[in-house]
């Protein structure tokens, strides 16, 4: 179901697809079993990444041109000479760089792990390698470790560190991965760069910074599995107990990374992590302005913990060592909500009752946690075909009763009033018995209660050529996001079904989510409501290049009556053969007032 990652081909034709690309292989499976050590970060649920390099003094810009999206990929954006950009290194001084304050900023904002880049793709160590000279401590006048004051910083505040390092991508070496402006890629020995750079790099980093807690590698190439398996043994001596993230390659690695800003359509069982920037940059750019706010990050954090995983979130400090602003107060905004509300999400896994029109669940045995995002008009929270014995349900904040009834199957929970700004509204369930498995095949809820009600594409079942698909693709340079989508609805046979629960009935407007590019505009379609069509005809938004934003139109097509409660079927399909009718995101039910 996931993009698979590029393959090194068409990163050395210069042809980026992701920044940071998934590992779609991974194989939990690969190292025979999982890491002893894997229980912290299963528990842990909220990462900082850091993104701070020699790129983070150019900002994003390079002879007055401004560049957007992925500032730590300036270098290559703008062809910059190996030596040319080395020589940017005698300016680089982050004099204002304090550890005892990023790690305290780390401690408020609810953090429970840090990694944070000591080599990116730029070649630069932000170290003091005794490997290589382009360091931070023998190229630049700072002349001193930050990566040492940290990990001891950041140690003391009771946080888990660890260092990222690109492995194979090095556009300052002549046999690094990467870099053709200067280099001849057909005269590259990868094997001479791993062995005098890369590996040698690995080992300082894991030998002089006491005991990681992670290692996170990116950018595969270079290695056969066989290879790589022997780098991961061989560093495994040196820190036994360190985590290895699954961009090592070849499948191996203790826990599964997403693509960049991917976060996985549904709960899945594996130990995952997804990673965000706090903006549209990982490295720093200083026109970059466009920041999550506490709500966003809040939001992001349930969702993410209500499908299993944990969120890395990103920042990127300037080149004085400066964090941005906005990133520290809406950090410890975040921090302040956990503060109170952390029970629902550390040590968590992804809750037992499906993401409904109100919100999502976590949950810890004997507890689900209600994480209310939408206060239906009526505050009826409905947990459908919620299978255990429910004694009480509280607010998390104050531990106030709330009242609660049975349905059949079904509970039914009065959310007291809430905040109107509230991010997340949490409510205890409390419960007796074995937790139940998560039902993936249970019908999506509707409800008139919500102003709107949404089928994700993820939902549907697919006959003959339809296809559900997750679509990656960028806005900026790097700025990659992800969509699933039912894709090759070729002609009538060709359809995509979705079982619904309808909790009242009520008129709803029903909208269609897609994209939709030249050849496939001006195609007849047809939706069905329990057997009853709607027709429409497909308009254009935008082309699939993965290079550019995929635009999808929010296209109404009927107003449905809906007369009673009940499980409805939805189906949309094309009404014609033709070229794919278009790439289906979602339907939307809006109730009409």
């Amino acid at each position: 179901m996931y993009i698979k990652r590029l393959a090194l081909a068409a990163l050395l034709l210069g042809q980026l697809t992701a920044a940071h690309a998934q590992d779609e292989m991974w194989d939990k499976s690969a190292s025979g079993r999982q890491h002893p050590n894997i229980q912290w970060f299963k528990e842990a649920k909220f990462g900082l990444f850091i993104h701070w390099g020699l790129y983070s003094k150019l900002g994003g810009v390079w002879n007055n041109k401004r560049y957007y999206g992925s500032g730590e990929w300036l270098m290559n954006q703008a062809k910059i000479p190996a030596a040319t950009y080395a020589a940017e290194a005698a300016n680089f001084n982050p004099v204002n760089f304090n550890a005892e304050a990023w790690a305290a900023l780390a401690k408020d904002a609810g953090i429970r792990y840090m990694v944070i880049t000591a080599k990116h793709h730029e070649g630069f160590a932000m170290y003091d390698s005794k490997v290589s000279d382009f360091n931070i401590v023998k190229a630049s006048p700072y002349k001193k470790d930050p990566m040492k004051a940290l990990a001891n910083a950041t140690r003391k505040q009771g946080i888990q560190f660890g260092f990222y390092y690109s492995q194979f991508l090095d556009w300052h070496e002549p046999n690094g991965g990467g870099n053709r402006w200067d280099f001849d890629e057909s005269k590259k020995d990868y094997q001479r760069y791993y062995r005098e750079k890369s590996i040698p790099q690995l080992k300082e980093l894991m030998t002089q910074y006491g005991p990681l807690g992670i290692v996170w590698f990116d950018m595969p190439g270079g290695l056969t599995k066989q290879q790589t398996q022997q780098l991961v043994d061989s560093l495994r001596i040196l820190q036994p107990n360190s985590l290895f993230s699954s961009r090592v390659g070849q499948g191996l690695g203790d826990y599964r990374d997403f693509g960049d800003s991917e976060v996985p359509p549904a709960p899945i069982n594996e130990v995952w992590e997804s990673i965000y920037t706090h903006n549209d940059s990982w490295g720093y750019i200083e026109h970059d302005m466009n920041f999550k706010s506490p709500r966003e990050i809040i939001r992001l954090l349930a969702n993410v913990a209500s499908k299993g995983g944990n969120l890395m979130l990103n920042v990127g400090p300037d080149g004085k060592g400066n964090i941005p602003y906005y990133s520290e107060q809406y950090l410890k905004a975040t921090g302040r909500w956990l503060a109170q509300n952390g029970e629902s999400i550390y040590a968590t896994s992804y809750g037992f009752i499906p993401a409904q029109p109100w919100g999502v669940t976590t949950a810890k045995p004997g507890k689900l946690y209600l994480h209310v995002l939408v206060r239906p008009q009526d505050g009826k929270l409905l947990l459908p075909n919620c299978k255990v014995a429910v004694t009480k349900v509280y607010t998390l904040i104050g531990k106030k009763p709330v009242a609660f009834s049975t349905a059949g199957a079904d509970v039914i929970v009065q959310a007291p009033p809430m905040e109107a700004q509230s991010a997340n509204t949490v409510l205890v369930l409390e419960y007796k018995g074995a937790t139940p498995a998560y039902d993936a095949a249970a019908p999506v809820t509707i409800s008139a209660q919500v102003p709107v009600n949404t089928i994700e594409a993820i939902h549907a079942s697919t006959s003959d050529s339809a296809r559900v698909k997750s679509l990656t693709y960028s806005h900026y340079f790097g700025d990659w996001k992800h969509a699933v989508c039912v894709t090759n609805m070729q002609g009538p046979a060709d359809s995509a079904s979705f079982k619904v629960r309808i909790t009242e009935a009520a008129d709803f407007k029903v909208i269609l989510e897609y994209a939709c590019g030249t050849e496939s505009a001006r195609q007849e379609g047809e939706l069905q409501v329990n057997g009853k069509p709607y027709l429409f005809r497909t308009l254009r938004s935008s082309e699939f290049d993965k290079s550019n934003p995929l635009m999808f139109i929010q296209h109404a097509v009927a107003i449905t009556t809906v007369s009673k409660p009940g499980v409805y079927t939805i189906v949309v399909r094309p009404l014609q053969q033709g070229k794919e009718l278009f790439k289906l995101k979602s339907i939307r039910l809006e109730p009409v007032r």
